[in-house]
């Protein structure tokens, strides 16, 4: 399964949080990645603002989804308050990824990136959160920025895929930002988040090698000019 998140609003895009991404801009890198897909099962993630207003605006969206971005399921962040709109959206045809936990679209509410689930108060609606998803018919739930003792246990109390990130190893999957893993992105790292490359500063010295070279073939005809004259 492969997730077009929309984190790329920060990692690919210069925005300062994900709040500030369109439906249109997730259409359009959507439809990239799908260009490059051969085999594997592609999520749009529905971008703040698309989904939250009302079921009917969720459901709307998910199949312009569907249908402009030629994913074949979507991606909705929040507890068992969205248990509705996931109805209507399934309702109409369109298979949903649940998501929980740290929801980076509703960040302003939290107070910020923090582990969520740390109480016992929180961890249980967690819980309540992740049942109530389910039976709203999301096909998997990520968990994000928990606990992983509380992970595992909402793993084992459901009957759906769990995928992790930042939720220790007891999930049913794992997911990370590309560009954060691949060390793309140095603005920010996730403490969570291994890095398995630093393609910034490789890139980075690519092109310093890269204007040294013109600079020294530059000076180079410049010699060769002069001593020709």
């Amino acid at each position: 399964m492969i997730l077009v998140g929309d984190s790329l609003a920060m990692v690919a895009l210069g925005y300062e949080s994900t709040t500030e991404i369109t439906l249109e801009e997730m259409f359009h890198h959507s439809r990239a990645v799908s260009r490059g897909t051969k085999r594997s099962f592609l999520v749009g993630d529905m971008p703040f603002g698309s989904y939250q207003a009302s079921p009917e605006d969720a459901a709307r969206n998910a199949i312009r989804f569907i249908k402009e971005a030629n994913v074949q399921a979507v991606k909705l962040e929040g507890g068992e308050h969205m248990g509705p709109a996931i109805e209507k959206v399934v309702g109409c045809g369109v298979p949903v990824l649940g998501h929980i936990g740290l929801t980076p679209q509703s960040v302003n509410v939290l107070g910020g990136f923090k582990v969520q689930g740390k109480t016992a108060d929180s961890a249980q609606q967690l819980v309540k959160d992740a049942l109530a998803l389910q039976k709203a018919g999301c096909f998997a739930i990520v968990i994000e920025a928990v606990p992983s003792p509380i992970a595992e246990y909402i793993t084992k109390q459901i009957s759906i895929p769990t995928i992790g990130i930042g939720a220790g190893p007891h999930t049913s999957g794992q997911v990370l930002v590309t560009l954060d893993m691949l060390g793309v992105f140095d603005r920010f790292t996730p403490k969570f988040c291994r890095q398995y490359a630093q393609l910034a500063s490789t890139c980075h010295n690519g092109l310093k090698k890269y204007i040294e070279d013109v600079r020294d073939q530059h000076k180079a005809q410049i010699s060769s000019s002069q001593q020709e004259v």
